[in-house]
């Protein structure tokens, strides 16, 4: 292998040192309430373009620019982009109501002792069904801290059990950020990688569940009041779930939980017709920053890979990491060293495509097997580290309802994020690892 410049990986050197530096600085010096998320990442990123731009000399401005444009412009990018807005209006059309439902209807179903342990599979469900951890943490923290009081369930091991769960789905649903941008990122079907992925997680969750049902065997002291909930509502997400797994192409898959979304929305008239389109806008403008951060890590690993970065890093790479299993780790490693500087599993993913892609040929790795890596990776550093927009979301919650808890308070209770890493190690390193097709 060449051995390649090491000063073409500046620009990540400079994203790292602005995002990470300032990160601690607010959140930990100047003690600034969810410091690391006050910083502008698409600005510290343009200014990692800026010094990819002002490199190499010998290539005009002009010819960078039709290197970023290629970048840019790669199929895999393109389609990334428009099921990150295809997934933005779903979550805008079938809204807070329809996940709510889907937690009261289970919660209804099992006897309270084993709340603690439905509260994890109902994070599961609607977290796949979401796409979205945050999302999932924010509908079902409240009802998880009302668990707490009225049953005596301890409150950590309640929120811990709920961010567990929504990390289960982040990383497994089909229309989420970290499945789009990772199995597009290294060009395989969201299915493969599902199927992948399944394997690892199942052992993961039952070993959860297990853990929960110890920690929470007391009996319940108290009832657990279940609010009116509104069941068809739950029907897009089932039909975004069955579509995801039965294989269905994902743009398909996502008009149809759309379509069957707005219809049911208006026709129980949750929403009017004027509201659900603005909500449609909403939920597609909430992914415009995610879309802007891939178009500018898409431009500067383009000037990354023609400056000779990649080269240099894989070199470097090859040297510590041995065989194939050793290849997948360093997939990991590198997936969770970006997440650990972000605090953003999605960006991660992002910024470590490329290099994974480089090092997928290098180590022969398939893509599904090298999507799954980064995936899975990525949510278990973004699902333990107490800065990330995880666990700060669900503090900020537990606070709103009167009760304070601190990170480290919660960490002890994040069972499914330390088993899945532990279940990924053991299929890494133990498991005969079966031929797949490249």
């Amino acid at each position: 292998m060449k051995k390649g410049n090491a000063l073409g990986l500046l620009p990540i050197g400079v994203f790292l040192v602005l995002y990470l530096g300032l990160g601690i600085t607010f959140e930990y010096i100047l003690k600034i309430e969810q410091g690391f998320y006050k910083i502008p990442i698409v600005v510290a990123f343009m200014a990692a373009l800026l010094v990819a731009c002002l490199q190499n000399r010998k290539v005009k401005f002009d010819e960078k620019l039709e290197i970023m444009g290629k970048g840019v412009g790669d199929k895999n990018i393109v389609t990334m982009i428009l099921i990150f807005l295809l997934a933005g209006v779903f979550v805008g059309v079938v809204g807070r109501s329809s996940a709510e439902s889907v937690a009261y209807f289970m919660l209804s179903l099992i006897p309270p002792k084993f709340a603690v342990c439905v509260l994890f599979l109902i994070a599961c469900f609607i977290s796949t069904a979401m796409g979205t951890s945050v999302g999932t943490i924010t509908l079902i923290t409240p009802i998880a801290v009302a668990v707490s009081a009225a049953s005596g369930f301890s409150l950590p091991l309640c929120v811990g059990t709920v961010v567990g769960g929504a990390m289960f789905g982040d990383n497994l649903s089909f229309i989420s950020d970290t499945t789009i941008a990772a199995c597009n990122g290294q060009g395989c079907a969201m299915k493969d990688k599902f199927r992948t992925n399944f394997m690892i997680v199942v052992p993961a969750a039952i070993l959860t569940i297990v853990l929960v049902l110890i920690c929470s065997h007391s009996e319940a002291i108290g009832a657990i009041e279940i609010p009116k909930y509104d069941l068809i509502q739950t029907i897009p997400y089932l039909l975004v779930l069955a579509g995801g797994i039965i294989g269905i192409n994902v743009f398909v898959v996502l008009l149809i939980g759309i379509f069957a979304g707005s219809l049911i929305m208006l026709l129980t008239g949750t929403t009017t017709f004027m509201s659900l389109l603005g909500n449609m806008g909403g939920g597609a403008s909430g992914m415009f920053e995610t879309i802007l951060v891939s178009v500018l890590v898409a431009a500067i690993c383009a000037l990354i890979r023609e400056n000779g970065g990649f080269e240099a890093l894989l070199f470097g790479i090859r040297k510590v990491f041995r065989g194939k299993r050793g290849g997948q780790l360093g997939v990991g490693l590198l997936v969770g060293a970006m997440d650990i500087a972000t605090a953003n599993n999605t960006v991660a993913i992002v910024v470590a495509n490329p290099i994974a892609s480089e090092m997928a040929k290098v180590y022969g790795i398939s893509p599904r097997k090298t999507a799954s890596i980064l995936d899975t990776f990525s949510c278990i550093f973004q699902g333990i580290i107490p800065y990330g927009a995880q666990m700060l979301v669900a503090l900020a919650a537990v606070a709103d309802a009167g009760f304070s808890l601190s990170a480290f308070d919660v960490i002890p209770y994040l069972f499914y994020p330390f088993l899945l890493l532990l279940s990924s190690l053991v299929f890494m390193f133990l498991v005969p690892e079966k031929k797949e097709k490249q």
